[in-house]
């Protein structure tokens, strides 16, 4: 089946990138850590990554510019949400791996030749009936015979699959359709291209994924839903890194996939949650730091300034998918050895006193190495007792 429209464009930009580089699949692999078939599947649009870091260490290699890389990203969130929409044809990994094998088998179409001679294999057989002990019995025609019949039963078996799928895919779609069209529902759309409540982010003017490098009013709406949630966001239209970090911390705290796109599920908590984004002044943060670092109190804070700028909700996220959260730009594997989580990494009392158990490990401040000009001049270490 061909994939979706949004699916194809992604590809088509990743397909663009590696031609451009040179480089083979094998070295992307090395360079990325992704297998060099898993990189070909997102490539021919047979599959779409789940997370955009494998996307983003992808274009990297490629040597991608910055705005290369706003566009990639935006066309990952769109084709990642289509590839969860009922009815698409683009599927899981290992339902790409099925089709690749399938392809690799029968991709040239041929038909098969009425007769073999005497003695010869038939070509492309593959399995026993080529090589196997019957291969050599008396009558010679006897394993092509075989051979064609497995074949046979091969084409036949798949066939049998792409009519099953069919019909399960057309009643998926009936099901999906049923579903959002019902009127309990709330979020369909009027001839006006608005809908019933007002909602802009549900209307036919905005794309089913706002994300990282759009300019329209549909961003303003996102931003003006965060703003009245308390937080520190300019409402100026622009999906920018600002933008983004502010979208996954209300994700983090509403529970939802922090992926920093925002798709259905997203702009339903936009407009229903009753969370609140408000955080602690720069103030109150550095006499916290200060009450908590007792013995480096002015390194603690240029540390946490340089990090994050003494911005509780900052989120950075990493070329290997990874991110760091909050005042002292805690990473995950970090999160993991304090048994700790992004929602209580992104607590400034939580984050500053689990800074300060890493720093009381060799009462220094070497878990944040690009920091070091930040506390030039500053103690950094307790005095010898």
């Amino acid at each position: 089946m061909p994939a979706c429209p949004e699916t194809e464009r992604f590809a088509a930009l990743l397909r663009s990138l590696k031609n451009r580089s040179g480089l083979s699949y094998e070295t992307l692999a090395k360079k990325t850590g992704t297998a060099g078939s898993t990189l070909h599947r997102y490539c021919r649009g047979t599959s779409v990554p789940q997370d955009y870091g494998s996307v983003h260490r992808f274009a990297t290699a490629c040597g991608a510019t910055p705005d290369e890389l706003r566009t990639l990203h935006r066309q990952w969130a769109l084709a990642d949400a289509a590839r969860t929409e009922p009815g698409t044809a683009t599927g899981t990994e290992a339902d790409a791996d099925v089709v690749e094998v399938v392809d690799l088998v029968d991709s040239d179409g041929a038909e098969e030749p009425e007769a073999a001679e005497p003695g010869a294999v038939e070509p492309g057989a593959v399995g026993p009936e080529a090589v196997g002990p019957e291969a050599v019995e008396v009558g010679p025609v006897r394993p092509v015979r075989q051979g064609r019949f497995r074949l046979d039963q091969f084409r036949q078996g798949r066939f049998r699959v792409v009519v099953i799928g069919a019909v399960v895919l057309t009643l998926g779609v009936s099901a999906w359709a049923l579903t959002t069209d019902h009127p309990s529902s709330g979020m369909g759309t009027g001839s006006g291209g608005s809908t019933a409540d007002g909602r802009l982010l549900f209307s036919a003017a905005c794309q089913p994924v706002v994300a990282m490098g759009q300019h329209d009013a549909c961003v303003g709406e996102v931003q003006r839903l965060l703003h009245a949630k308390g937080a520190d966001i300019d409402v100026d239209s622009d999906f920018g890194p600002q933008t983004l970090r502010r979208v996954t911390a209300f994700q983090v705290f509403t529970g939802l996939q922090p992926n920093g796109v925002v798709g259905e599920d997203t702009k339903k908590a936009l407009y229903t949650s009753n969370v609140r984004m408000t955080v602690w002044s720069p103030a109150k943060v550095r006499q916290h730091i200060r009450a908590v670092f007792t013995d480096a109190p002015d390194a603690a804070v240029a540390i946490a300034d340089c990090q994050s700028f003494l911005d509780p909700l900052h989120i950075l996220p990493n070329t290997n998918g990874t991110r760091n959260w909050g005042l002292f730009q805690i990473s995950d594997l970090r999160l993991r050895e304090l048994g700790g989580t992004p929602r209580q990494a992104l607590d400034p009392e939580w984050n500053i006193r689990a800074a300060e158990r890493l720093w009381s490990k060799k009462r220094d401040f070497h878990d944040w190495p690009n920091c070091e000009r930040a506390v030039k001049g500053a103690t950094t270490t307790a005095p010898t007792r």
